[in-house]
């Protein structure tokens, strides 16, 4: 067994790796995980790029920004899929809101509300920038704000409450965009490739059963994210996890091009930063098999 340290966060686009954990996906394939919860995403590439853990599952667009500070974090599968929601407080319309919950800048959260808001007309809103996505959703239960950029399962369970109701989401701006995906370190890549591929494979395995049994990795997924199952099963019927997500070029190109315009990338990263090399070799064999 390979000792590994992976950083999750909580919410639909980390089903993969909850699954694999508890399936033993991870130890099929000679991995003793030690699985670290962050409370935010943005702590979490610094910890991967000084070595504290070995593989996160973290917005694809913070390893992008890493790599353009020469951080040397890769991305090697995908995981979440046009994750993020647009909620807005019940009894409040669309053309009413004008006070926005976000968090920190440079996540799909982030993303996703700065290019909808011109489309929703909330050119005056008020932004209330907070220092995580749980507490933007905590200003939307507390009325603090009239409307809150979060993921799944937080957007359904919102809905299931009667607390709010989605008005947009990330695949209606980039359809098939990214959103927090596996990531490890270029120097782990280059030293110890089996155990990247290792990873990889029991990602994937993850990743399936989420796809095949929606019913047990929602009952999975709600013991790891701290939420009923039944809003996670919920959840799953608008997004799912797809190891594949980043393929879609297009959409990547497209919120490169967005962080760039709002400054949160100082240099246009190079393709470094994605490395799917691995991921398609795990899809080669498993489909000659």
């Amino acid at each position: 067994m390979d000792g590994v340290r992976l950083a999750l966060l909580r919410g639909v686009c980390q089903l993969p790796a909850y699954v694999a954990a508890e399936v033993g996906a991870f130890r099929d394939h000679e991995l003793d995980v030690t699985l670290e919860y962050a409370p935010t995403a943005w702590a979490v590439p610094e910890r991967l790029a000084r070595g504290e853990v070995d593989f996160a599952v973290i917005p694809w667009t913070r390893v992008a920004a890493a790599e353009t500070r020469g951080e040397g974090l890769v991305l090697v599968c995908g995981s979440g899929c046009e994750e993020a929601a647009l909620v807005v407080r019940t009894g409040c319309a669309p053309d009413q809101v004008r006070r926005i919950a976000l968090p920190q800048e440079g996540g799909m959260k982030d993303l996703t509300a700065a290019g909808l808001v011109e489309s929703l007309g909330w050119h005056d809103a008020e932004t209330l920038r907070l220092p995580s996505g749980d507490a933007a959703i905590l200003a939307l239960v507390g009325g603090g704000v009239d409307a809150a950029s979060m993921v799944e399962p937080w957007a359904t369970m919102m809905v299931d409450l009667g607390l709010g109701h989605v008005v947009r989401r990330t695949g209606d701006l980039w359809p098939g965009a990214p959103g927090c995906s596996l990531a490890t370190s270029a120097t782990l890549v280059e030293t110890r490739p089996d155990v990247v591929e290792r990873m990889v494979r029991a990602f994937v395995a993850g990743a399936r059963l989420v796809e095949h049994d929606a019913d047990r990795a929602a009952e999975i997924g709600g013991r790891h994210i701290g939420v009923a199952a039944r809003h996670v099963r919920g959840a799953l019927q608008h997004n799912r996890p797809d190891v594949d997500a980043l393929r879609r070029s297009n959409a990547i190109a497209a919120v490169l091009e967005l962080m760039q315009r709002r400054g949160y990338l100082t240099a246009t990263p190079g393709p470094r930063f994605l490395d799917l090399a691995i991921l398609d070799r795990v899809q080669r064999q498993s489909a000659a098999a």
